[in-house]
């Protein structure tokens, strides 16, 4: 297997024609398409530990709203018990704002972000839950790679699906082998300037060669990519490769990452595989902004908005009920 530095170099040279570009073309997601990938749907008398917990760790005094906005998709994907680990100064104003959530005070840094020191604490709570989501919210990236190269490590490889979102993700530009250990049990929610960032390539290049990039970092860094834009890409280390076309301007707005990395957190909880989970909230996502699109108008909907769209898309899309 060619190293990631190897595979970036490939990236970089985009004239040249490689194997990958041979491969099978991704399945675009259709309600046909998902119905052979039915999501893990509990008994009729279930209580909610069968729909799983679901952790979200992230947020910071200045943007308390990305952890509420994550938390809440989560439970709206379906996930049964949420819990959330944020900074001590801003956790009474996330606890007040999430009812349903069992809330977590962590120690922060002068900057506001949780400190490495959490992440024997975060490593506890990740041991006692389906999935683990971290990124919403955290703004400083130094701070948050020494928690990430602290956490990963400890965390145990056949528990959570651990979702990197964010600035979550800024440490596998420094080292791509971090999330090896989770057996494929990992995914990240790129944009394409934040996977130009991991991969140290440019924007433009991610954008060009955004299939091949996907394809290429799921098999590098072993974990399920989620490759964000007009066309969203989702790549496992396997090779299965999806393509959202769904959606619209719209969700180009504050707060729809957080959403998005929320929604396949919840599905990952209800008992989703990492490449289910993304594809599902991936779609899920998008079908709900084209559902606020058409009411409201292309432009100008909340990425709060969106949530209050997913029961009735999840139950359409599982065959289940009218959207």
């Amino acid at each position: 297997m060619a190293s990631l530095n190897q595979q970036v170099e490939t990236l970089k040279k985009s004239s040249l024609t490689t194997k990958s570009e041979t491969k099978r073309p991704p399945q675009v997601i259709t309600p046909t398409v998902l119905k052979k990938l039915p999501l893990p749907q509990p008994d009729a008398d279930g209580d909610k530990e069968e729909r799983g917990r679901v952790l979200i760790v992230g947020g910071a005094p200045e943007m308390p709203g990305a952890v509420i906005l994550a938390a809440t998709a989560a439970l709206r994907a379906g996930a049964g018990k949420l819990q959330i680990a944020t900074v001590r100064s801003i956790a009474p104003l996330v606890a007040a704002n999430v009812p349903e959530a069992r809330v977590f005070f962590l120690p922060e840094t002068r900057s506001g972000c949780i400190a490495a020191s959490a992440a024997k604490k975060i490593a506890a709570l990740a041991a006692e839950v389906q999935a683990v989501l971290i990124g919403p919210g955290m703004i400083d990236e130094a701070a948050v790679t020494r928690l990430m190269k602290s956490l990963l490590p400890r965390v145990e490889p056949d528990s959570p699906v651990m979702i990197l979102d964010a600035a979550a993700m800024v440490c596998l530009a420094e080292d791509s082998k971090l999330l090896h250990r989770l057996r494929g049990r990992a995914i990240i929610t790129p944009h394409a300037g934040e996977m130009a960032s991991i991969l140290g390539i440019s924007k433009d290049v991610v954008t060009r060669e955004a299939l091949r990039v996907a394809r290429q970092s799921a098999v590098d860094l072993r974990a399920v990519v989620a490759l964000k834009g007009r066309e969203t890409f989702i790549a496992a280390p396997a090779g299965e490769t999806f393509c959202n076309r769904a959606g619209n301007v719209g969700l180009a707005t504050s707060g729809s990452g957080d959403t998005l990395s929320g929604l396949i957190a919840g599905l990952a909880a209800r008992g989703a595989d990492s490449l289910r989970a993304a594809v599902w909230g991936v779609h899920l996502h998008a079908r709900a902004g084209d559902c606020l699109a058409r009411r409201i108008g292309p432009l100008g909907f909340l990425a709060r908005e969106l949530l209050a769209e997913v029961p009735a898309l999840m139950s359409q899309l599982s065959g289940r009920g009218k959207g």
